[in-house]
C-alpha cells in the first residue's frame, strides 16, 4: 500500500531532482486561483477547503496573501497530519471523507490538487458531487490526463482522458471558468457567457 510518510514529500516536493514543482510555481499558481476567485465572487476569499492538501503547503502563502483567511485542510497521511497538522489546520480524512465532515456549509475556495489522478472513480465521483454542495465560489480542481505529459510518481495512478475528467465534472454540475478552475453556475449563476467555458 502506497504510503504519503516523510521521505515521499521530502521526494516529490523538495528533491530539486524529483520534485514536480517550485516554492515559485506554486505561488504562482495560488496567486491566480486567489485573483480569479475574488474576482468572481466581487470580494476577498474568507474561506479555503484544501482537500488532499499533504503538507498544506497553500496555507503559508495563503496567510500571506490574506491574512484572516479560514483554511482547512483535509488529509490522510499520518505524517502530515502529525507534523503539520495542529499548525496549518488539518484534518483527518479524504476525498471520500467529505460528505461525513462537519464543514461550513458554503466555501468561497476548495483545493484539490494532484489527487484525483490517485483515487479510483467512485470516489471521484463522491468527492466531486461533495465539493459541488460544499462550493460558494471557486473549486480549484486539478486533472491530469493521458492527453498530458505527466512525470513524477505515477504509482496507483488512474489513467483518465480529458473527456472522461469533462464529462465527471459536467455530470457534477461544475463549469470550467480558467485553468483548472470550475464553478458551480447554479450559485454563481451571475456569470457572463464568457466567464465561464
Amino acid at each position: 500500500m502506497k504510503t504519503y510518510d516523510r521521505s515521499y514529500f521530502d521526494r516529490w516536493y523538495r528533491d530539486p531532482h524529483e520534485r514536480v514543482a517550485t516554492r515559485e510555481s506554486l505561488e504562482r499558481k495560488v496567486r491566480m486561483v486567489i485573483s480569479v476567485t475574488e474576482f468572481l465572487l466581487g470580494r476577498p476569499v474568507r474561506t479555503v477547503l484544501d482537500v488532499g492538501c499533504g503538507e498544506a503547503q497553500w496555507y503559508p502563502l495563503l496567510k500571506r496573501l490574506r491574512r484572516d483567511v479560514r483554511y482547512i485542510g483535509v488529509e490522510s497521511s499520518e505524517y502530515a497530519l502529525s507534523r503539520f497538522g495542529g499548525a496549518r489546520h488539518i484534518r483527518r480524512g479524504s476525498l471520500a471523507d467529505l460528505d461525513g465532515m462537519r464543514l461550513p456549509r458554503r466555501l468561497d475556495l476548495i483545493v484539490c490538487a494532484d489527487v484525483f489522478q490517485y483515487v479510483d472513480t467512485p470516489e471521484l465521483v463522491r468527492g466531486l458531487g461533495a465539493i459541488r454542495r460544499l462550493l460558494g465560489g471557486v473549486a480549484y480542481l486539478e486533472a491530469f490526463t493521458t492527453e498530458d505529459a505527466m512525470e513524477g510518481d505515477r504509482v496507483d495512478w488512474h489513467e483518465r482522458t480529458a473527456a472522461d475528467y469533462r464529462a465527471l465534472f459536467r455530470r457534477a454540475g461544475l463549469t470550467q471558468c480558467a485553468p483548472y478552475c470550475f464553478v458551480d453556475v447554479d450559485e454563481l449563476d451571475a456569470l457572463n457567457a464568457f466567464e465561464r467555458l
